[in-house]
């Protein structure tokens, strides 16, 4: 009864926000997260890690860029049923739209060349652009994504992202044999890379030990196929800048083959010199480090 309230709840939500222009929706939850999240348990999760993150910088900067970071992930739940309307670059007049992206070689080249790879993002500006934009360039593409728990809202998400972002593939264990298959189809596997993984590789991320997830060094090294990074940053207006990085020349060992971990460092060194850029625009409420 629950699992369908909340599924009923969901679909309430999003319709309303439909209903709303991108603008709104996105102003709107952005104010709200901005004044209910510093009173939320995980505030005091994002000031820790923020402020051993960035030990120069005084309490005030600390504060106020995690209220920045409360607004941009509110901007993030108001913007998702609005994706397809917030994708609008048009190649022929790449200044005039909401999005601009340095991606697009990157993206036709991997779309020609017949061959698989692998992009990877993280929690910053609007993370669920990549994945748009890989569909809208004409790359076959299988994006990972985490499953919420309620079935009734993982079918409300679904039901968004698969005319969107291609095939989807639930981060779940047995998923691994999904992602394997996907290259092995020669499609453009996406994921995100950020966040803690228990069973994962231990790296260093603000200068600090961790662990990360090693799926992605893996099938790098199993296929041997281009890895890239994309980003999103956000921009003024309800405005985004795609942003693309590599392809990573990943470490090897004696034999040749990828270091899984030595290639999950760099991947995250990659994600930690993206938010060092952008600190406002990180997901810092999340427990990075355990």
């Amino acid at each position: 009864m629950l699992d369908r309230f909340l599924g009923v709840l969901a679909a309430t939500l999003f319709a309303l926000l439909r209903r709303m222009s991108p603008q709104r929706a996105s102003n709107l939850i952005g104010r709200l997260a901005r004044r209910i999240g510093p009173f939320l348990p995980e505030h005091k999760v994002g000031r820790r890690q923020l402020a051993a993150s960035f030990p120069d910088r005084d309490p005030a900067w600390v504060e106020a860029t995690l209220r920045d970071a409360w607004e941009n992930l509110g901007r993030v739940a108001g913007e998702y049923v609005h994706l397809d309307r917030i994708w609008d670059y048009d190649e022929h007049n790449p200044d005039a739209g909401r999005v601009t992206t340095d991606a697009r070689e990157v993206l036709e080249r991997l779309r020609d060349d017949g061959l698989p790879a692998l992009l990877f993002t993280a929690h910053l500006g609007n993370w669920e652009l990549p994945a748009v934009a890989a569909q809208r360039h004409g790359l076959p593409t299988a994006v990972v994504y985490r499953m919420p728990n309620n079935r009734a809202v993982a079918d409300q998400i679904v039901a968004i992202r698969a005319p969107l972002m291609g095939r989807l593939i639930s981060a779940r264990r047995a998923g691994a044999f999904e992602m394997a298959a996907s290259l092995e189809r020669g499609e453009h596997l996406g994921m995100l890379v950020d966040q803690f993984f228990g069973r994962g590789v231990p790296i260093t991320f603000f200068g600090r030990e961790t662990r990360a997830n090693p799926t992605l060094a893996r099938l790098a090294r199993r296929f041997d196929c281009p890895v890239y990074g994309v980003r999103v940053i956000r921009r003024p207006g309800l405005r985004f800048h795609v942003a693309t990085t590599g392809p990573l020349d990943l470490p090897r060992d004696a034999e040749g083959q990828i270091d899984i971990a030595a290639a999950t460092q760099m991947i995250n060194t990659v994600v930690e010199d993206w938010v060092r850029e952008e600190p406002a625009q990180w997901l810092w409420f999340h427990r990075r480090w355990r």
